[in-house]
């Protein structure tokens, strides 16, 4: 051979030497790939790959040693039947540097292009993410149905409370579209009110992770929602806080009923106070009108006149405390069928009286029967405490209607009155509490704050409901609902009571706690001719009853410490079967359990009404007896 064809093959051996080098560095690359991303068991397009590099890679070793062969004392026949086979035409020595050339150019790529060097491995990698972001695209499309489905507000905040994302459900609690939410700060929407609370939440839920609050929203129709609030802190990838997710929860009508029942557990926390002390106060009243009854007639004509006035006050004062009874709901009702409207006729004359003459009272009534059962005393008391609160409502005069008439409401066939005024009206804040006790717009002696809480306590009672529509400047209108009733009407009204002491005879063991009622009551039955046995309370009254075989009736009050007045005529008639009873009393607290229409006396009671029902006990148990 001569020297410019051993040059060839030398090249051709270097070339295949090159590709060698190349082919194994990239099939290694790749399986280097495989490995790290742990693709090599189920990645078989890169196994194949690296294989044909590396099976590549040793055809070219193989012919490189076979080319060198003859250089190196080898067997120069196989040497030279390698050769044989490249051909003498030297195509196979250029196409070997060719090749060569270009698997080094390859290789040096492998920094700029990695994928070329482990093309199989990012192929699968690719399908793999691919794969990956489907399956995260149906999270995200799970999480979305959820989130658009959930019955509470869900609100992504930022770490400068603003928010980033919020679902349909919190939108439609603040009234806002919810393309319109994001970049919204949340406290924006929290009433001012909350809104110190709020930030303190937001700071605190980066520290410790959670939270929770309670705040008012401000919708965008102006309606107050109240909502409770679950805080989370969102992380991010370095761990630290970057905003909160935030669960809303509409409380706002849990929140209403809470407050209904704490204003029901106020009112009878008052009612109870309110009862209490109308007790006592009736008391005090029953001694003022006897003893000005029994001093009326001995005294002269002068002095009759001065205790008249004292027994018109006392008359008064019973009257507020018939309201503080009313709205305690401690007051013995005596319902009745009435006709509405034929009462409203008979208090008009007392209602042009309570207004003054620059009001116009109008009064209208329904064409046919209204009959409802209620207690015509309070029904009056009704009417009476709506007129005056109109009265004060228009200080420069105006116009009160009342009107009756017989309505298909809400629960059936009811009367419905109705008591409109041309007042100054008031804001919605006052109408939401004026059937509160002791609530009052006018000023220090202008009212007791107890008219329309009472005017409530009657009508909610009876079965009805009231409704009050005002603004202000533009009057006001109650309306009063109540069951109509199914029997005629009774007559109403009670005949007058007289004003002397009615006479009879018998042995009466009064029982009274109250030393200036019973000495009071003990002086009146005395003056109507009655012997008077006294116990002061329970336990003495049994004393008393053992020791006097002949009592013909018994008269006690219900409230007293200890034995109540029911657990004493139980014990009593218990060892005298038939034995009369008449109960006084002002505030009952619910303790009398037998139907008693015939057999109490309201306190404060006159020293004429006294003796009229001791009579009338009396009289109908001799009744009894001679039926007997």
């Amino acid at each position: 051979m001569d020297g410019w064809t051993d040059t060839w093959w030398q090249l051709t051996a270097l070339a295949n030497a090159v590709i060698l080098a190349a082919y194994l560095a990239i099939s290694f690359a790749i399986g280097r790939g495989l490995w790290r991303s742990r693709q090599w068991r189920n990645n078989p397009l890169g196994l194949a790959t690296a294989s044909i590099f590396f099976s590549c890679a040793v055809h070219h070793g193989s012919h490189t040693v076979h080319l060198l062969m003859p250089y190196f004392g080898g067997d120069m026949h196989a040497g030279m039947a390698m050769r044989m086979a490249f051909g003498m035409d030297f195509q196979a020595a250029g196409w070997d540097t060719v090749t060569a050339l270009l698997a080094v150019w390859y290789w040096t790529l492998r920094g700029r292009f990695p994928a070329l060097v482990r093309g199989a491995a990012v192929f699968e990698d690719l399908r793999l993410r691919q794969a990956a972001e489907a399956t995260l695209r149906a999270s995200e499309e799970r999480f979305r149905e959820i989130v658009e489905t959930t019955s509470e507000g869900v609100v992504v905040l930022d770490g400068d409370g603003r928010i980033g994302y919020a679902n349909e459900r919190f939108a439609g609690m603040v009234g806002r579209p919810a393309p319109d939410l994001p970049g919204t700060p949340v406290l924006e929407l929290v009433v001012a009110a909350d809104r110190p609370a709020a930030v303190q939440a937001l700071s605190e839920v980066g520290a410790s992770g959670a939270t929770r609050i309670e705040v008012g929203m401000q919708a965008q129709s102006g309606r107050a929602v109240w909502a409770r609030i679950a805080l989370t802190a969102r992380v991010g990838d370095a761990g630290d806080p970057v905003g909160a997710l935030a669960m809303v929860a509409d409380v706002t009508e849990q929140k209403s009923i809470e407050a209904q029942l704490h204003q029901a557990q106020k009112l009878e926390a008052v009612g109870q106070l309110a009862g209490g002390l109308a007790h006592d106060f009736n008391n005090l009243l029953t001694v003022i009108d006897g003893y000005a009854a029994l001093l009326i007639a001995e005294a002269d004509e002068a002095t009759v006149s001065d205790l008249v006035m004292i027994r018109d006050a006392s008359s008064r004062a019973s009257a507020l405390t018939r309201q503080l009874l009313t709205f305690s709901r401690a007051q013995t009702a005596r319902p009745q069928v009435v006709d509405v409207a034929e009462l409203v006729a008979g208090v008009e004359v007392l209602l042009r009286r309570l207004i003054r003459e620059d009001v116009d009272l109008i009064v209208t009534s329904a064409a046919g029967p209204t009959p409802v059962r209620v207690d015509p005393g309070q029904l009056e008391q009704v009417l009476v405490n709506l007129a005056i609160n109109a009265r004060d409502a228009m200080p420069d005069g105006g116009t009160l209607a009342i009107a009756t008439d017989r309505v298909d409401g809400e629960t059936g066939d009811q009367v419905l009155i109705t008591v409109t005024d041309t007042g100054c009206g008031m804001t919605a804040e006052v109408a939401d509490r004026v059937f509160e006790p002791f609530f009052t717009t006018k000023g220090p002696g202008g009212g007791t704050g107890l008219g329309l809480s009472t005017v409530y306590g009657i009508v909610t009672r009876a079965g009805g409901q009231v409704r009050l529509a005002s603004r202000p400047g533009e009057g006001a209108t109650f309306e009063v609902f109540l069951p109509a009733a199914e029997v005629p009407a009774e007559a109403v009204g009670e005949p007058a009571a007289p004003q002397r002491l009615t006479a009879g005879t018998g042995t009466i063991l009064l029982v009274e706690d109250d030393p200036a009622v019973r000495r009071l009551s003990e002086r009146i039955l005395t003056t109507a001719g009655y012997q008077v046995l006294v116990g002061v309370d329970g336990e003495n009254a049994l004393e008393v009853a053992r020791a006097h075989a002949g009592i013909d009736l018994l008269l006690t009050d219900v409230i007293m410490p200890g034995m109540n007045g029911q657990e004493l005529a139980d014990r009593l008639t218990a060892l005298r079967p038939g034995l009369p009873v008449i109960f006084t009393s002002a505030y009952t607290r619910g303790v009398l359990t037998d139907d008693l229409s015939a057999a109490f006396l309201d306190k404060p009671f006159t020293a004429a009404a006294l003796t009229e029902k001791v009579r009338s006990v009396l009289d109908s148990r001799a009744a009894v007896g001679s039926r007997g």
